[in-house]
């Protein structure tokens, strides 16, 4: 076969197609979605020169295998792995080429969580109400990789300047989350927002694109019973009945009935979807009562 495309050899624990998501559509019950990462897909994409929204791969934790059907540039960066092209050590975090049927190999995140593979051109999956994203909650978009799978990619577009390398940050060994008080910070108590921004949590096990979980001191709450559901933004701190703050990340759904206590901007989202399972969490911000 000669058609611009690559077969999945190895999908890996949970890989998907993502770009930068379908922001717009909350009132039509749908996520955003798109990378946890953004950053780092927009920068795996100018490294193979494609426009910073074309969509990537995203891998979690183990990597993948894919095998191009014709010569491309690829790049991968995200949490640092071993590249291999045709059994061959490539480059991280630089753009490489992979002739046509060479095995392409992203290897299991030595630090971080999620890898970007970028391709010239970009994933051609059909888009969905304007992006090519997979929402793992909605189901909306291509489903995760599975082995023998075969995906289109574009065509190079050329109007795009293409870097050799680019710095990106190394995953977080502590994770810090500013945040700002959510619109149902007085369902707690004064003590129990003092606690949420002076104790220490670690990332729950448990965490996925939809919310990234917590292990630690439960919120108390000054209110008994719960809300009717009501509208969810990217990164709203979700309290449940086991009272552990839930950061909710691209997949989230767009209304819920548990309080809202705080709000992470949005800038350190994507350091948190590369935390590992067990990495110390402080949020920080406004001043709670002692």
């Amino acid at each position: 076969m000669t058609d611009r495309a690559f077969a999945v050899v190895r999908a890996g624990a949970l890989t998907t197609v993502q770009d930068l998501g379908r922001p717009g559509h909350a009132h039509l019950g749908v996520p955003r979605s798109g990378a946890l990462d953004p950053p780092t897909a927009r920068l795996a994409n100018r490294l193979v020169g494609n426009p910073p929204d074309a969509a990537v791969l995203e891998t979690t934790l183990d990597g993948c295998a894919v095998r191009p059907r014709r010569p491309v540039t690829v790049a991968v960066g995200g949490a640092p792995c071993s590249v291999t092209v045709a059994g061959r050590p490539a480059p991280w975090g630089a753009p490489v080429r992979v002739p046509a049927g060479a095995l392409l190999e992203i290897g299991t995140a030595l630090s971080g969580v999620r890898c970007y593979v970028a391709f010239d051109g970009g994933v051609a999956v059909d888009p969905v109400l304007g992006s090519r994203s997979s929402d793992l909650l909605s189901g909306l978009g291509p489903p995760p990789l599975a082995d023998g799978a075969v995906l289109p990619l574009g065509s190079p577009g050329g109007t795009y300047t293409r870097v050799d390398t680019v710095p990106q940050p190394a995953p977080p060994r502590e994770l810090v989350l500013r945040v700002s008080l959510g619109p149902r910070s007085d369902w707690f108590t004064a003590a129990a927002l003092h606690t949420l921004t002076t104790r220490a949590y670690r990332v729950s096990a448990a965490s996925n694109r939809i919310g990234l979980r917590t292990e630690g001191p439960a919120l108390e709450r000054s209110w008994e019973g719960e809300l009717p559901s009501e509208g969810m933004v990217l990164g709203a701190v979700q309290v449940p009945p086991d009272g552990r703050p839930v950061v909710f990340l691209a997949d989230h759904p767009t209304t819920g009935g548990y309080p809202v206590v705080a709000v992470v901007r949005e800038a350190d989202l994507a350091a948190a979807a590369q935390a590992r399972p067990g990495t110390p969490l402080r949020f920080v911000g406004f001043r709670s009562c002692p």
